[in-house]
This record gives structure tokens, C-alpha cells and sequence, in this order.
């Protein structure tokens, strides 16, 4: 799998650009921007964790899809929403509506209470999560570099 980590740094930018166009300016999307997508692929991939669990959407030989979800050793112990953490799920836009999106969020948390950050303004993502048993719990995230770019807490 860690040969697949310019094909996640690729459809990671792609899917950024697709789903938050309209949030953020569009010379944020640089070439410095897929280089730190490249080498955080790079570093996940070459360093398995056990508490991070990553699942693979393929069409046509090609990566469409991933997500993401990182649990704390405490996981098993509580089951809270606090100790995981649904941190990524990316599906490219021609793949919407598919399913794709569902299987691999089925495949990486399944039913499992958790958290996870989306971006505020972004109704597609919103009404997939609320679809999913995720409800917004109040916090927000605002990076002062892009303002626009709101992130609100959703629990489960």
C-alpha cells in the first residue's frame, strides 16, 4: 500500500478541490499543497498504526475513494465518540451518489459511536452525516488563513 501514496496525495487534492471550491481561494490548491498531501501519504502509509484504519475505493484500477478513522486504545474499553475519530472521508465528485461514499464509511466505522469534522456550508457532506446518525455538538473551527473554511463538530 505505500505505492499508493501519490495516487491518495492526488485524489486527496482533487476531492479538496471538488468539495471546497467554493470555501476556499483558489490558489490555496499549489503545487506545495499536493507536496505535503504527498508526504503525509507517505508517512501514514510507511507507518502502520493500529489505531488508524484506512479503506480504498477502486474503480477501473484507480483509486475513487478513501476514509479514514483513527481509535485510541481506550476505544474497545468505552465505545465513546471521544475515542474515535472519523478524520477523512473523500470520494470523487463523479462517484457521487454510487454508494461509495456509504461502503466506506460502512467499512471503516460501520455503526460505532464517533466524532468527525466537517466543513460548514458544505450541505452534500452535512446531510451524508446526518443521514449516518452524526449531529452537530456545537464546536467550530475557523483557521484565520481561510476564513471561509469553517469546520463544525459532529458526534455520534
Amino acid at each position: 500500500m505505500p505505492a499508493d501514496a501519490g495516487a491518495l496525495a492526488q485524489l486527496h487534492v482533487a476531492s479538496w478541490r471538488e468539495a471546497y471550491s467554493h470555501l476556499l481561494p483558489e490558489d490555496f490548491f499549489t503545487a506545495e499543497f499536493l507536496a505535503k498531501r504527498q508526504k503525509m501519504w507517505d508517512h501514514i502509509l510507511n507507518s502502520p498504526s493500529e489505531e488508524l484504519s484506512i479503506q480504498l475505493a477502486e474503480h477501473a484500477g484507480s483509486i475513487i475513494g478513501f476514509a479514514c478513522v483513527q481509535r485510541t486504545t481506550s476505544t474497545k474499553q468505552t465505545g465513546s465518540s471521544d475515542d474515535t475519530e472519523f478524520n477523512a472521508i473523500y470520494v470523487l465528485e463523479a462517484h457521487h451518489g454510487s454508494g461509495v461514499g456509504q461502503a466506506l464509511l460502512d467499512a471503516t466505522l460501520g455503526h460505532s459511536p464517533a466524532s468527525l469534522w466537517v466543513a460548514k456550508n458544505n450541505p452534500r457532506a452535512e446531510a451524508f452525516y446526518r443521514c449516518n446518525g452524526f449531529e452537530l455538538n456545537g464546536a467550530e473551527d475557523i483557521d484565520p488563513a481561510t476564513p471561509l473554511f469553517i469546520g463544525v463538530r459532529t458526534v455520534r
